[in-house]
């Protein structure tokens, strides 16, 4: 199938999904289980066969800039409908599916330098494969802690606005966002530590400020737990703390690329 017919039937399907859930926002439908899962699933497979055909190429993997981010596009919507199964995360469709749907369309539309990593680099790929995941779950967290933020605001100042009338009890609110930090850290560390053994130079030119950056947000978001579970951090604190140590993760992994790539044209 050809790139522009998947690129196409993703777009059309995420816009779908997006205007269901902001029906839903508004009060002009009913949420639906097994609706939201079959549009999030069907354009979940034209995204991932987009991927295939874009960023698995001849001899290896494109992991440039924008390849990047249809990929970890793809990894944010995936998790997001297995939790959506069992959790009450559907306020953060309205957000994943247009990032989705745009990483789709800046990876088509602009050209940026391969880099390329070979397919027989298994400790390379399984570095990778747990960053990529790693900062997939961490974007759900910042998005997640934007709500709660928002959330907090409004209810102090007695504001029954739309958003708090969709959205899931505070309490709730904040055990899913310690829930998605607790997860995102495992991951950050398995990273880290597959990187020490397969990166020969973990500090090496190109590689050493997204090292500084990664040990940093881990540093945060560390932090953040232990001061939930001894100072009983949450609302506002947390969202501070997560969009914090989010923002320093986006640094380590865009930040290298983005010089690299978009501004110095190096690929690998």
């Amino acid at each position: 199938m050809g790139t522009l017919i998947l690129a196409v039937t993703a777009l059309f399907l995420y816009s779908v999904g997006t205007a269901l859930q902001a029906l839903h926002f508004r009060g002009k439908v009913q949420s639906n289980l097994a609706v939201t899962t079959l549009i999030g699933v069907l354009a979940l497979i034209g995204h991932g066969l987009l991927i295939a055909q874009t960023v698995h190429l001849d001899g290896g993997f494109d992991f440039s800039f924008f390849k990047s981010s249809v990929l970890i596009s793809w990894l944010i919507v995936f998790l997001l409908l297995g939790l959506n199964l069992n959790k009450p995360v559907q306020s953060l469709f309205i957000a994943a599916y247009p990032i989705a749907a745009l990483t789709i369309v800046m990876a088509l539309v602009t050209h940026t330098p391969s880099r390329l990593v070979p397919e027989e680099s298994y400790g390379m790929l399984s570095h990778i494969a747990l960053s990529v995941t790693a900062y997939s779950l961490f974007s759900l967290a910042a998005l997640q802690a934007v709500l709660l933020y928002v959330q907090n605001r409004q209810l102090k100042r007695n504001y029954n606005s739309l958003l708090v009338r969709n959205l899931p009890p505070l309490q709730t609110m904040e055990s899913l966002l310690f829930e998605m930090v607790w997860a995102g850290v495992v991951l950050l560390v398995l990273a880290i530590v597959t990187g020490a053994l397969f990166i020969e130079d973990l500090f090496a030119q190109d590689l050493a400020h997204k090292t500084i950056f990664s040990l940093l947000s881990l540093l945060v978001f560390v932090g953040l737990l232990v001061g939930r579970y001894t100072k009983g951090w949450r609302g506002i604190t947390a969202s501070r703390w997560t969009l914090a140590g989010c923002a320093l993760l986006m640094l380590a992994f865009y930040g290298s690329k983005f010089v690299l790539e978009l501004v110095f044209h190096r690929g690998l």
